[in-house]
C-alpha cells in the first residue's frame, strides 16, 4: 500500500510542477512515468536493506515471499531489485521509456505469483501480516496498467 501512496503523491507533485510551466511534466503520461520511477526506487530499496533494519521492509522480508518453486530466492530478490532500478531509469529517459514500460509490465506479471504466495502462505512482511489478496492483485494490475499507459507513445509518434 505504501507503493501506491508514493505513486499517487509523486504523480500529483510532478503534475503540479508541470502546471508551474516545467515543460517536461506538462502531460499526465510523462508525469506518471516519473512517478512510477520514484515508486520503483522506493520499492527497490527494500531489496537491498539488511534484515537488521526493521523500520521498513527488508531483504529478508522479500526472500520469505519467494515461492518454494523459484530457485535461488536470495539472488532473485537482488535481481528483481536491480530490474526495478533499471526500469525506473528507463522510465525517466524518453528514448527507453516504451521498452522500460513493457519490461516493467512483464516484471510485475512475473512477480504476481510471489505476491499471491505471500498471502496464501501468510508470510509476515515488515513485522505485520501480508496485504490481503483482494487488494494486492488489483494493485499489481494497476501498476501494470500505469507502466503500459505511461510508456505508450503519443499519437504523433505513431
Amino acid at each position: 500500500m505504501t507503493a501506491f501512496i508514493v505513486l499517487t503523491i509523486a504523480l500529483l507533485v510532478f503534475r503540479a510542477i508541470g502546471a508551474l510551466t516545467v515543460i517536461r511534466f506538462a502531460g499526465w503520461r510523462v508525469s506518471a512515468a516519473h512517478a512510477m520511477a520514484v515508486m520503483l526506487v522506493v520499492t527497490a530499496s527494500a531489496h537491498f536493506v539488511p534484515a537488521t533494519v526493521t523500520v521498513m521492509p527488508n531483504h529478508a522480508d522479500l526472500v520469505r515471499m519467494v515461492p518454494p518453486f523459484v530457485p535461488f530466492p536470495d539472488a532473485m530478490v537482488y535481481l528483481t531489485g536491480v530490474l526495478e532500478l533499471l526500469g525506473a531509469a528507463g522510465l525517466v529517459l524518453t528514448r527507453t521509456r516504451r521498452a522500460a514500460g513493457l519490461c516493467l509490465a512483464l516484471l510485475y506479471l512475473l512477480l504476481l505469483p510471489a505476491n499471491i504466495y505471500a498471502v496464501v502462505a501468510d508470510v509476515p512482511y515488515n513485522g505485520g501480516g501480508a496485504t490481503p489478496l483482494g487488494l494486492r492483485v488489483p494493485l499489481q494490475a494497476l501498476y501494470i496498467s500505469v507502466a503500459l499507459w505511461a510508456s505508450a507513445p503519443r499519437r504523433a509518434e505513431r
